[in-house]
């Protein structure tokens, strides 16, 4: 594929000096939308001078007006001497050395945003070397008390391309070893049903284990009918009727005194 020469220079000389859509200039420049967005809003790319990619020879007038007019339309390059790059597939990225200080910024930000990166792919986003990545994880490198947690894309590290890419390239390595742990497991517990059904355990055979539950509940005896509530008879027993209570008789002074 043939790329842009500069991309994020002259990302910042179609946004300064044309109409056309932020996807438009992602597209023609390989960046991300979010890129070119932050070149306009001054977060990325901040201090670069803008290239014409009309003086270059990578566009003409036309092809900027036919696009500038129709969002849908995309920027199609007019160098035929641009020569063919390739992307750097194996070994660390070069970083500029005015960058090189932010590297333990970028690594403490993808160990803590995105721990499911592994230390190669970290290593080919920011530059870096795996005992770097190591020192700034376990908080034993020199510099740790200074190390702020800052995106490598607004650093200028990495590409937001590159970084979503590298997100999910790891994401989906994560779900095919959770798809295939529980895979062995479904496969364990299957083991281990037909090993138990073949030793005819009770925790085997769930159909029996009903059968028996229902025979159990129609041999049991019906309930027995609720008992009365009780009352005062049934407490203290039943009080004869002898009629009317005898009168106690007063007592006299004799019987008090005596004779």
């Amino acid at each position: 594929m043939t790329e842009v020469l500069m991309p994020k220079a002259t990302a910042v000389w179609l946004v300064d000096n044309t109409t056309l859509t932020f996807d438009q200039i992602a597209a023609f420049c390989n960046l991300h939308a979010l890129e070119v967005q932050g070149i306009a809003d001054g977060e990325v790319a901040a201090g670069i001078k803008g290239v014409d990619p009309i003086a270059t020879g990578q566009l003409t007038q036309d092809e900027i007006d036919r696009c500038a007019g129709d969002a849908a339309q995309r920027l199609r390059r007019s160098d035929a001497r641009l020569r063919e790059t390739q992307r750097r597939s194996k070994g660390p990225r070069y970083t500029p050395l005015s960058r090189r200080q932010d590297r333990p910024n970028a690594i403490a930000w993808l160990v803590r945003y995105h721990p499911e990166l592994t230390d190669a792919q970290v290593s080919k986003l920011v530059g870096t070397t795996k005992q770097t990545i190591n020192a700034v994880r376990d908080r034993s490198h020199w510099n740790i008390s200074n190390i702020t947690p800052q995106d490598p894309v607004t650093l200028g590290l990495s590409s937001q391309v590159d970084l979503d890419g590298a997100v999910q390239k790891a994401q989906d390595k994560l779900q095919k070893q959770q798809a295939k742990a529980d895979k062995e497991l479904a496969k364990k517990r299957a083991a281990n049903l037909s090993a138990a059904e073949e030793a005819g355990q009770p925790s085997a055979q769930p159909e029996d284990d009903l059968q028996d539950i229902a025979a159990g509940l129609a041999a049991a005896p019906e309930a027995a009918e609720p008992e009365p509530e009780p009352s005062a008879d049934n407490i203290f027993g039943e009080v004869a009727d002898s009629g009317e209570q005898p009168q106690e008789k007063s007592p006299s002074a004799e019987d008090v005194f005596g004779n």
